[in-house]
């Protein structure tokens, strides 16, 4: 081999190292978008962070399932790139938030779940009786006031085991804002928020909690989202909503309740602190559900998070939406998903859009 072959042969070598150092170079570099709050919405966001991975290899979506109101902190202290909340921003929240967005991810029902032996479905329940429950008012369930409203069943004379949430949770702040719209009684002495001062009960930490106290303790009662409810085979109650009907909550009956509030819902930037879908109208609406929504800032400080970010929040609510139904949250309705894509499109780095 003469020395023009040898040098023409290491010419390429050399020439073969240089392309494959720069395709190195530019595979992309893992980032983790860093999230926390409702745990009310947490099998879906668990799902959307392992499917947008499959798209996505180097981005992993890290999704801490703390409550509303710790997520509310974190994004408050900017200890993470987004917050989820299952209640809207109050107007001071919001005031202090500066430049904050409120992007509605899904819909879901809150129900009032039950452990009774012998009985597993069918248990009805209007707005006062349940009020009454947790007011400490009602202790048995032989009670007339829920005997009444169930013809047919036999109830035991035991002590109604009451469960709620110890945590700042939008899931309380969904049923006390239920509450405190169908109950008077409720409004003046407890009223609606993310924590209350439970007059009766045991407190479970997360959705995950109060469906463990539901589990361990016969004749107990409590709320959870209906996801939790139907994951772990907690029996939950047919609940008398506005129009007088008993209404059991799924994915249809909480489609109906939220139809009623799209036209009129705020811009993505402004306070959503008067947006509810409790008792609404409608023969088929089931009274106790919420939005759960998104937190992020509109003024992004990296370029390159910021981006990600907004790409991974439209990929959510346009086809992370196909995954709603299967984990019994209501997929977004086209007039809030375009709502959606005009608040991310506000999200920018030092003025420039990020998609």
């Amino acid at each position: 081999m003469n020395r023009l072959k040898i040098l023409n042969i290491l010419i390429i070598f050399i020439l073969a190292g240089v392309l494959l150092a720069g395709c190195v170079s530019k595979q992309p570099t893992e980032i983790t978008l860093n999230g926390a709050g409702a745990t009310f919405p947490y099998p879906l966001i668990s799902k959307w962070s392992s499917e947008y991975n499959k798209i996505k290899p180097n981005i992993q979506i890290n999704y801490q399932s703390v409550g509303s109101g710790a997520g509310i902190k974190q994004i408050t202290e900017k200890t993470v790139e987004f917050g989820a909340s299952d209640a809207p921003l109050t107007e001071k929240e919001f005031a202090n938030l500066s430049g904050i967005l409120q992007i509605p991810e899904s819909i879901g029902a809150v129900v009032v779940a039950y452990n009774l032996p012998g009985i597993e479905k069918g248990v009805k329940l209007s707005g006062d009786v349940v009020a009454d429950i947790f007011l400490g008012k009602i202790t048995k369930w032989n009670d007339p006031n829920i005997v009444s409203l169930n013809p047919g069943i036999t109830f035991p004379g035991k002590d109604i085991i009451v469960t709620e949430r110890s945590d700042g949770s939008g899931t309380t702040f969904v049923f006390t804002d239920y509450l405190s719209t169908v109950s008077p009684d409720w409004k003046s002495k407890i009223g609606k928020g993310k924590s209350v001062s439970w007059p009766v009960g045991l407190g479970g930490k997360g959705n995950e909690g109060v469906a463990g106290l539901l589990s361990q303790n016969p004749y107990s009662i409590g709320y959870i989202e209906l996801a939790y409810a139907k994951n772990q085979n907690i029996s939950y109650a047919y609940i008398k909503n506005k129009a007088g009907h008993f209404i059991e909550p799924t994915l249809e009956t909480t489609a109906s309740a939220a139809a009623g509030a799209v036209s009129a819902l705020p811009a993505g930037d402004a306070s959503w602190s008067s947006v509810s879908i409790v008792d609404a109208a409608g023969d088929n609406s089931y009274p106790i559900g919420s939005f759960t929504y998104f937190l992020v800032y509109k003024d992004q400080t990296d370029q390159t998070k910021g981006k990600i970010l907004a790409e991974y929040l439209w990929w959510a609510v346009h086809d992370g939406q196909k995954y709603s139904s299967d984990l019994l949250y209501v997929p977004l309705p086209n007039d809030v998903i375009s709502l959606n894509e005009k608040t991310i499109r506000l999200m920018n780095y030092n003025g420039q859009p990020l998609i």
